[in-house]
Parts: C-alpha cells; sequence; structure tokens
C-alpha cells in the first residue's frame, strides 16, 4: 500500500491567517496534536499544539506569531513502511502528504498508519513469533528463509530492528503455523541466538495486550 491510499479525507489544513485559537479548536475535534499550515497549494509546515500555547496572543494569525515551522512531510507515492521515521523523529499525531510537485495534498493520520501496519503484520492469521539477535554481518535472510522452509513452514512477515545499545540487530519472524519446534531446533544447531518465542494462545493474548497497552500510551503522550 502506498501513502496515497491512505490520505485522511477528514483532518484539515490550516491556512497561514488562520488564529492559534482556531487551531486548538480543530486539533481538538480531530483529536490530533499536529495540523499542516498551507498557502494554497503550498505546504508551509506543520504546526504543534504545544507552539499555539506559547503564542503570545492565540487570538492572532499563525504567521505572525510562528515564524519558523518544522516541514515534515512524504510523498504520495512512497510505501506507507517510509512513513514511520518521520512519525517516529518527529512524534507526530498527523503526516503532510505531498505529491511529485510538492502540492499539498492531505495527511496521514498516526492511528491510520498504525491499523494499516496491524493488518500487515497479522497477515494470515495466528501464527508463531521468534525473536534472533545477531550480529549485522551474520543476518541472512536467504540463510533464514532456507531454515524456516526446510522445516516445511513459510514466513508470513520479516521485521529488522537494530539494538539500541549494540551493533547488533533484532530479526522478527512471523510463521503462518503455531507449532514451529522442528524450526526452532533447526537455528539452535546453526548456533543463532533466540530471544524470545510466542507460540500459545496465551502467549499471542499477553504479547497483543502488551502491544495495544504500549500503543494507547503512545496515543495519549
Amino acid at each position: 500500500m502506498i501513502v496515497i491510499d491512505l490520505l485522511s479525507d477528514v483532518v484539515p489544513a490550516l491556512h497561514k491567517t488562520d488564529t492559534g485559537t482556531n487551531a486548538l479548536n480543530w486539533m481538538d475535534v480531530f483529536k490530533v496534536s499536529h495540523l499542516p499550515v498551507v498557502d494554497g497549494s503550498e505546504y508551509l509546515g506543520l504546526v504543534s499544539e504545544q507552539e499555539i500555547y506559547d503564542m503570545n496572543n492565540p487570538d492572532d494569525a499563525i504567521d505572525s506569531q510562528i515564524r519558523v515551522m518544522t516541514r515534515p512531510f512524504i510523498y504520495d507515492n512512497q510505501h506507507i513502511i517510509e512513513a514511520l521515521q518521520p512519525f517516529a523523529e518527529n512524534n507526530l499525531s498527523v503526516l503532510p502528504v505531498l505529491d511529485v510537485e510538492d502540492k499539498y495534498l492531505g495527511v496521514i493520520t498516526l492511528p491510520d498508519l498504525s491499523h494499516e501496519l496491524a493488518q500487515m503484520v497479522s497477515n494470515g492469521g495466528r501464527g508463531a513469533i521468534i525473536v534472533l539477535e545477531m550480529s549485522v554481518r551474520d543476518y541472512s535472510l536467504s540463510q533464514i528463509s532456507q531454515i524456516v522452509e526446510g522445516n516445511d513452514t513459510k514466513i508470513v512477515s520479516l521485521f529488522v530492528q537494530n539494538h539500541s545499545q549494540t551493533d547488533n540487530i533484532y530479526v522478527t519472524i512471523k510463521f503462518n503455523r503455531t507449532d514451529i519446534s522442528p524450526v526452532i531446533q533447526t537455528f539452535e544447531r546453526y548456533s543463532y541466538r533466540i530471544v524470545q518465542v510466542f507460540s500459545s494462545d496465551r502467549e499471542f493474548d499477553s504479547m497483543l495486550e502488551d502491544r495495544y497497552n504500549s500503543f494507547m500510551k503512545f496515543l495519549s503522550i
């Protein structure tokens, strides 16, 4: 799925002459903490709730009080996974979308993006999840695939995440089945370090609850 498919049809853009009070009202209505500011089809930047609160007079026009705005955005033809980085780096609730001519098209929202990514991850129904830790130089997708498919199992999804304190990476793999004992044994035989395994319904429910609670805590920030 590309970004244009997630474009919100409800969250509005502010005009540079709109007041801070008006911006706060719209943020409250649409439950967001950021809104884009435009001049016609030109995207000027993103204004946050905190920046509005910091205005000397919220009844003044936004452009008279906030001279420099951050300008995160994503192009409409990019994959939705590429939206994760600007969302995370800027702690955003919405991300403006531009076309190839840099014209403003709208925004995608964090809940909509999260929903689509969850659908991608959960594709294929229930299946065991395993987390491996390894150095970057030892990472080989072809070898991992051979191990998995050699045990009559398929990879439904795979994600690679950098370790925050070392040069290692975490490789999270979801499979098309819950019984992956042969896969685990083969990984161990090849000296892979297995960090976590989720295979039972109880483990799945616990993991999903933890992910949900973490996500809701993030949305409430």
